[in-house]
């Protein structure tokens, strides 16, 4: 992140209102953060997609690479702002090129996720999106993608953080930007 510009982090915590919350979903004891109320309100969802761009605005990001399917939301749209290209980062069967995949732990399961091999050229400066940081193992996952296709990663930005779950903790080193956190 420029250092120019004003932390943004937490700043749209009074949005938290908007977000429906859905309890033993996906299974029992999981509590199911539904952004889909938020961002049916046209002028909620241009704010939340300005304050995601703000602090990359001059940081020359050259790819924005977002997370099925939540992040495709945010990736494609912030993308357009930052005028890079978009990097989908998508199960695995679902790119039709040659791809890198990682497996991950999240907290209801284990996942993959893949991107393909051409996505991105060594030394591209990368934004990485997705709705939602919890345990981070999706991310971090994602990091993983971006640096073995050599991606500089010049941040991490996310609508929702779920701070009791120590996100964070696996991506020590990275900017990340959570704009509303429970």
């Amino acid at each position: 992140m420029n250092p120019a510009r004003p932390h943004r982090e937490g700043k749209l915590n009074h949005l938290k209102t908007a977000i429906r919350e859905i309890p033993d979903f996906p299974k029992k004891g999981i509590l199911f953060y539904d952004i889909t109320t938020l961002l049916k309100n046209p002028k909620a969802f241009s704010t939340i997609l300005g304050e995601l761009a703000f602090p990359y605005k001059d940081a020359g990001i050259e790819k924005v690479v977002a997370v099925e399917a939540r992040g495709f939301i945010f990736g494609a749209p912030l993308a357009l702002q930052l005028s890079a290209g978009f990097v989908p980062i998508r199960k695995p069967g679902k790119l039709p090129a040659d791809v890198y995949e990682s497996t991950y732990s999240l907290e209801y399961g284990n996942s993959t996720i893949a991107v393909h091999q051409d996505a991105i050229a060594r030394g591209e400066r990368v934004l990485l999106v997705d709705d939602l940081l919890a345990t981070g193992g999706t991310i971090a996952a994602a990091v993983d993608l971006v640096k073995r296709l050599g991606g500089e990663i010049c941040g991490l930005a996310f609508l929702v953080e779920l701070t009791e779950l120590k996100g964070r903790d696996k991506l020590k080193g990275y900017d990340i930007l959570s704009l509303i956190q429970y």
